[in-house]
C-alpha cells in the first residue's frame, strides 16, 4: 500500500461522522486521484438511495435538485445501481461509453454544462452490501480518468465502506415523538404542503434551513424521484428508504404518486416517521458484519430459543451454538442475550 492510500486509511479510522469521513478522505484523495468536483453519499444499503450524510464539491446551483431525478428516471450509462452490481465496483464515463461521453444524457445535461468532462463513480461496497457511493468529476481541460485512477479508488473503497458500516452499527437513537408526518410534492419536486409532524422531522433530516432544500435533504429528493420511477414502471418499488437523521435517529421515508379521480397524475405524498425495529434490524445486522449463520443464531435468540433449541433447529451442537454466540457478542459489543436483542432488534424508536 502506498503512502497516499495509507493516509486515506488513517483518515477513515479517525473520522467522527459520515460527513467528517467524506471531508477527510476527499482532502487526501486530491493527491491520489486529482479531481475538480465530487458528490459523496451515504446510502440505504437496500435501496442505494442517498441519505442526509452528503458532501458536495463544486456542483452548480440547480444541479443538486435534479441529481437523484436523473439517477432514478433516466436510463443512462454508469448508474449507481450498475456500478454497485459490477465486479470492480468502480467505473468511468469515458470507459463505459467507448470515449463517447456525449452519448450519455448525464454528460450532456449535467456534466458538460458545468465544464466537466470525465466522471468516475464508485460504490463503497463490502461483499454485496453498499454503504455509500462516490461521484468524481474532471474538467474538460484535464485528461480523462485512467485505469490507474480506477485501481487507486478500488484500494480506498474497503476502508471507506468499513467506516460507513461502523457508523451505522454505532448509531443509537433518542426516544421518538408519536406519529408520522406527511408532505405533498408536485411533479417537479416542489413542496406543496405538509403537516406539523413532517415539519419537525424534515428539520431533523435537513437542519434548521431545510426549507431551502440543502444537500442534507437528498433523501427527500431521492424518494420522490423513486416514487415517479415506480409509477412509470422503471422501478419495481416500493419507494421506501431508511436514513440516519442529523439527530442520530433512524427515520423511514415512504413516497407514492397520487392520482386524481379521473386518473390524472397528482402530487407525490411523502410519509416520514421514526423507523420501526423491523426496518432497522437488517441494517444493524449487516453493519455488525454477521455471517449468514450468525444471523440465523441471532434471529433465534430474538425468538427466545435456548442454546439447545437453537442447536436442534440449525442442526448444530450446543457447544457450536455457544461459540457462535461468543463471536456474535464480540462483533455487536454486548455481553448478554438481552443486550444483543436490544441492540439489534428492540430499536428504541417506538418508545415514547
Amino acid at each position: 500500500m502506498n503512502a497516499k492510500v495509507d493516509a486515506v486509511v488513517r483518515a477513515c479510522r479517525v473520522a467522527s461522522s459520515e460527513v467528517a469521513l467524506f471531508e477527510a478522505v476527499s482532502d487526501q484523495l486530491h493527491d491520489l486521484v486529482p479531481f475538480d468536483g465530487a458528490a459523496w453519499f451515504a446510502t440505504d444499503p437496500a435501496t442505494l438511495l442517498g441519505t442526509s450524510a452528503v458532501r458536495v464539491e463544486n456542483i452548480g446551483t440547480g444541479h443538486c435538485e435534479s441529481y437523484w431525478e436523473r439517477e432514478c428516471l433516466v436510463e443512462d450509462a454508469l448508474l449507481f445501481r450498475d456500478v454497485a452490481r459490477s465486479s470492480p465496483g468502480v467505473g468511468t464515463l469515458y470507459d463505459v461509453t467507448g470515449n463517447r461521453p456525449a452519448s450519455s444524457a448525464r454528460f450532456r445535461e449535467y456534466l458538460a454544462p458545468q465544464g466537466y468532462g470525465d466522471e468516475l463513480r464508485a460504490a463503497f461496497r463490502l461483499g454485496t452490501t453498499t454503504w455509500g457511493v462516490l461521484d468524481l468529476y474532471r474538467e474538460r481541460s484535464r485528461a480523462p480518468f485512467t485505469a490507474g485512477d480506477r485501481e487507486q479508488i478500488q484500494q480506498i473503497v474497503p476502508p471507506v465502506a468499513r467506516a460507513l458500516r461502523a457508523f451505522a452499527a454505532g448509531t443509537r437513537s433518542p426516544a421518538a415523538p408519536a406519529g408520522p408526518g406527511t408532505a405533498l410534492f408536485d411533479a417537479r419536486g416542489t413542496l406543496l404542503s405538509l403537516d406539523a409532524q413532517a415539519e419537525i422531522l424534515f428539520a431533523e433530516i435537513g437542519g434548521p434551513d431545510w426549507r431551502a432544500f440543502p444537500a442534507t435533504m437528498t433523501p427527500v429528493h431521492a424518494i420522490t424521484a423513486r416514487a415517479t420511477a415506480v409509477v412509470l414502471g422503471r422501478d419495481p418499488g416500493p419507494a421506501v428508504t431508511r436514513l440516519r437523521a442529523a439527530s442520530g435517529r433512524w427515520l423511514s421515508l415512504h413516497a407514492s404518486r397520487l392520482r386524481g379521480p379521473d386518473g390524472s397524475p397528482g402530487p407525490t405524498a411523502v410519509t416520514v416517521e421514526p423507523a420501526r425495529a423491523e426496518q432497522i434490524a437488517p441494517i444493524l445486522v449487516a453493519a455488525h458484519a454477521l455471517t449468514p449463520r450468525e444471523q440465523q443464531v441471532t434471529r433465534a435468540v430474538a425468538r427466545g430459543l435456548t442454546s439447545q433449541e437453537i442447536a436442534a433447529e440449525l442442526f448444530l451442537s450446543p457447544h457450536t451454538v455457544r461459540d457462535y454466540l461468543k463471536t456474535i457478542f464480540a462483533k455487536v459489543g454486548v455481553s448478554s442475550r438481552g443486550e444483543l436483542v436490544a441492540t439489534v432488534f428492540a430499536y428504541p424508536a417506538n418508545e415514547g
